[in-house]
């Protein structure tokens, strides 16, 4: 099941998205301090977080899966965003520096071929980051918020779904400790209860943050390769008395 573009823009626009992305923003800045000179593409429903990083990156892109829907992004300007089959990336091979994954691996139907095509485009020494809900929050308990729509993960799922897609999960955090509630109903800042929650309920978060390198095997040489079999054979053989 793939969440609807327009819902998702409208969660945003209120205050409740609002507050859930600037907390979701400050995070993966302190994942990714500088991205200048470096190549980023959002894929799902990124664009909320993007914005911070088209001053400095060298080009910012956002691709929206075909299920979704595609809205124009930036609202002024040349429009950066558009439609793709999330298992056929229109990019070349080891193309991007940075990759954010937000309001995708939930919903997606075809989540691990995906993943191995994000592998392709991905350049060596580059980095996934990944939002997924957290299945223990609350946030994905309520189906008022795209956080809970679709599959939440916990820590150990998200972690074997990386390793099986040649990705190596390096730095983890849990965000949105907050409640899911409005500014109003919370009566006071959302950053206060966003700290507050973090140290009453700090596995209750409502969505993990991960960032995750690629994996690259290097091939075995010929002579290896040849060695390798003449062992296997070698140690097949039956034994004589």
């Amino acid at each position: 099941m793939h969440l609807d573009v327009i819902d998702l823009h409208a969660f945003y626009s209120s205050p409740l998205g609002e507050a859930a992305s600037r907390i979701i923003r400050a995070r993966i800045r302190e994942f990714w301090p500088n991205l200048a000179d470096l190549s980023l593409l959002g894929i799902g429903y990124a664009t909320p977080y993007l914005a911070a990083f088209r001053a400095e990156a060298s080009c910012t892109i956002s691709i929206m899966p075909a299920p979704l829907g595609v809205i124009r992004w930036p609202s002024e300007g040349q429009n950066l965003t558009g439609l793709a089959d999330e298992t056929q990336l229109p990019f070349a091979d080891a193309s991007i520096d940075r990759i954010l994954l937000v309001h995708f691996l939930e919903t997606s139907e075809h989540f691990r071929p995906a993943l191995r095509e994000v592998w392709r485009v991905l350049a060596p020494g580059g980095k996934l980051l990944l939002a997924a809900p957290n299945r223990m929050g609350l946030w994905a308990r309520l189906e008022t918020t795209p956080f809970g729509q679709g599959r939440p993960f916990s820590r150990l799922q998200l972690t074997h779904l990386l390793r099986d897609c040649l990705f190596s999960p390096e730095q983890w955090a849990s965000v949105l400790h907050m409640p899911p509630l409005g500014p109003r109903l919370m009566f006071g800042a959302p950053e206060k209860w966003e700290h507050i929650g973090k140290s009453l309920w700090p596995r209750f978060a409502g969505v993990w943050l991960v960032e995750a390198s690629k994996q690259i095997y290097a091939p075995i040489p010929e002579n290896a390769r040849s060695h390798i079999r003449r062992l296997a054979t070698s140690r097949l053989q039956p034994a004589h008395n």
